[in-house]
């Protein structure tokens, strides 16, 4: 072990009030010395990683991020190696172009149905709930679908293209409640099979496709939760396209998480174990996909919720872990808490947000609906 790579990284905790081996929820407690070196090499892919492995353990990782976040530490401890590489590959590459889109269906959306069941809410909604008025998570998904459903103004009979449609929690929500026709689509095989189970007898049509090839004309086109996976160098592909299948009167509408700043990679321990390719978009980013195509009528954020969320779907997977623990071992019980639980501490801090954003073509008339 180097004393300077120790000395380097427990200063930088002490910068977040976090103490190796302390007393507190948030401390890390320390396995492997070879910990620091291992940092110090491989960046925030590291920290990840050695937690999986079981080097250290930290009683409330969410707190533990919280704190991180907010004395932005994270930007202090990146390998430059793998900063380099990251920024080269995402430079010389387009990592969400169509042939390599379904690789996030495979890696995550497909690890089982049955697991996701578990973890989320009755609807399957795999997205922020909202909880303004909400206690539970059942409630807080339900009235995210209805803040949805109402800010597009959907009416009984309207066409509407869901763009990543998940396992069809809207499509139903939106043809059940508000009489809607829905056509989703999605890059998982997964959410496709069971989809089409939760959605039969509707008038809902769930395929297996790329947002980039879907055709026709819709009279409101959404999107919850795909603009993570599409890459700064498909945001304006992603905004012609629902351009393109928006009646002229129509409304687009895009939920998010979104970053503070522009960046052209994701974490890189996220892609790796979590979301292949994916990478969060800035205000910068998506203000020049839209400029000349739309006309953004509101932008909502309400990223906290997203907190109350992540630790609802930890609380889920705990209790529920015991009949999943043969079939996925504890290294994945492990990286799933660093996902969940970093996730949280992220929201917490404001180091990002979640936003809803509401569009209309140029020369449309303002809508009437509510927004908020």
């Amino acid at each position: 072990m180097s004393t300077n790579a120790r000395e380097f990284i427990e200063d930088l905790l002490n910068q977040a009030g976090i103490e190796i081996n302390g007393n507190h929820a948030y401390d890390i407690q320390v396995h492997n010395e070879k910990l620091y070196d291992r940092v110090m090499a491989g960046g925030s892919l590291a920290v990840g990683e050695s937690y999986m492995d079981a080097w250290w353990d930290c009683p409330a990782l969410d707190q533990f991020f919280d704190r991180i976040f907010r004395a932005r530490l994270d930007q202090k401890i990146k390998s430059r190696y793998e900063l380099l590489w990251h920024i080269l590959k995402a430079r010389l590459f387009n990592l969400q172009k169509n042939q390599r889109a379904y690789q996030v269906g495979e890696q995550h959306y497909d690890v089982g149905n049955e697991l996701y069941g578990a973890m989320l809410d009755k609807n399957m909604v795999y997205t922020c709930g909202y909880w303004e008025n909400a206690d539970d998570l059942d409630s807080a998904q339900e009235a995210k679908l209805d803040l949805v459903c109402r800010k597009i103004g959907l009416k009984p009979g309207m066409r509407v293209l869901d763009m990543g449609c998940g396992w069809g929690s809207f499509a139903r929500y939106a043809a059940e409640r508000y009489g809607a026709e829905v056509t989703g689509v999605t890059v998982s095989k997964e959410q496709v099979e069971l989809g089409r189970r939760m959605c039969k007898g509707l008038p809902v049509e769930i395929k297996l496709e790329d947002y980039r090839n879907v055709d026709g004309r819709y009279d409101r086109v959404i999107s919850i939760g795909i603009m993570e996976h599409v890459g700064y160098k498909n945001y304006r592909t992603y905004m012609e396209t629902a351009h393109k299948r928006l009646e002229p009167d129509g409304m687009a509408f895009v939920h998010t998480i979104g970053n503070n700043i522009s960046t052209k990679t994701g974490n890189p321990w996220t892609t790796k174990y979590i979301f292949p390719n994916g990478m969060l978009p800035s205000i910068t980013n998506l203000g020049a996909a839209i400029e000349n195509l739309f006309v953004m009528e509101d932008w909502h954020n309400f990223g906290p919720h997203y907190d109350r969320t992540l630790m609802a779907w930890y609380d889920n997977f705990e209790n529920n872990w015991p009949r999943f623990r043969d079939r996925y071992g504890e290294r994945f019980r492990r990286m799933w808490h660093f996902y969940l639980l970093s996730s949280a501490g992220a929201f917490r801090s404001r180091a990002i947000q979640l936003w809803q954003i509401v569009l209309t073509k140029p020369g449309a008339a303002q809508p009437q609906c509510r927004l908020n």
